[in-house]
């Protein structure tokens, strides 16, 4: 009777321990089938409190999808709060992402970098190509934009043109730098000038550096740059010698000015791979000037690189006076 006891006792111990067992598993995991049988879960990101459902969490196979399903550890607070460690200021965005299969994303461009980590971090694809696509459309609008840099110094031009890896065109633009009168046609040709200087800017976009400087000496005067070193220049004021008085007249040398500027193309993508287009243009001297404009070389450095410099009427003029006036030539 005893030995009988025993065994009865036995199995009743072992059929009680069989049915408290599961009390000894891991709460985590317990919680965790717990999310996925619940139609709500709330959401504690950061200190940000959010409250949504399972079923919007399932729309992706994300991070959060993974931890209403128990494939992804989490903590739960006593009050049922799933605790995530992470700052709560774009989640929101997340979730509307993840309700609508679209959302506005913030046009800055810091902003939208951190909402593209969160959507890595929570393994949304959807919102991951979307702020790609956000990314991509601001970069191609920054590429199309005509930025012209403005000289404010010496120093700030030696090094803009010294580190340009593109042909540089700068015009040099300062009306107030006279001591004369202008003639009648010089503003004309001035404001000429500067319309030129925005339809070459809009032309050869991306593949020319075009500069403005308003603090220089000349009047109006374009200087091109390859390889880091002055190319051409062209130099669009003169001083007329008048009967009574002397005046400044701004010329307007269209094709001068647009063929340079086809020359210094020969520079392209030549920089830091030997002499490039410099022997080419070299080569040509200054036999190919149109118009009427004065050409000349000075040496440089080395004595083997010159500048041509085109100075338009440089040394004569008459004083643009009516038919019958008297006009005086100066050699």
């Amino acid at each position: 009777m005893s030995a009988e006891a025993s065994v009865g006792g036995d199995a009743a111990d072992s059929s009680q321990s069989a049915v408290s067992q599961p009390a000894f598993q891991n709460t985590d995991d317990l919680r965790n089938r717990g999310l996925l049988g619940s139609k709500y879960i709330k959401l504690n990101v950061g200190g940000s409190l959010h409250y949504t459902t399972v079923q919007t969490l399932s729309k992706e196979d994300s991070l959060l999808w993974s931890i209403c399903n128990g494939g992804t550890e989490v903590t739960i607070d006593s009050e049922g709060w799933v605790v995530l460690e992470r700052c709560g200021r774009h989640f929101g965005l997340v979730l509307n992402f993840l309700r609508d299969g679209s959302v506005p994303l913030p046009e800055d461009q810091r902003e939208l970098d951190e909402v593209l980590k969160e959507a890595q971090y929570y393994r949304v694809q959807g919102l991951i190509q979307h702020c790609l696509s956000a990314m991509q459309k601001q970069k191609d609008v920054f590429e199309t934009v005509c930025r012209i840099p403005m000289i404010t110094s010496a120093k700030e031009e030696q090094r803009m043109i010294a580190s340009c890896r593109k042909p540089v065109v700068k015009l040099q633009n300062n009306r107030g730098n006279n001591k004369y009168s202008y003639t009648s046609n010089s503003d004309d040709n001035l404001l000429k000038n500067i319309e030129l200087f925005d339809k070459l800017v809009l032309r050869f976009n991306g593949r020319v550096l075009f500069v403005k400087d308003v603090l220089g000496d000349e009047i109006c005067c374009w200087s091109f740059y390859g390889e880091g070193r002055k190319i051409a220049e062209v130099c669009c004021t003169s001083i007329v010698y008048a009967t009574e008085k002397k005046q400044t007249k701004v010329e307007f040398p269209e094709a001068r000015i647009f063929e340079e500027t086809l020359n210094i193309l020969i520079y392209e993508n030549s920089r830091g791979s030997g002499p490039g287009g410099l022997h080419l243009l070299d080569s040509r001297g200054s036999g190919s000037s149109i118009g009427g404009g004065h050409s000349e070389e000075e040496g440089a450095v080395g004595g083997d690189r010159r500048v041509r410099r085109i100075h338009v009427r440089r040394h004569i003029m008459h004083d643009e006076r009516g038919h019958g006036q008297q006009t005086v030539y100066k050699d």
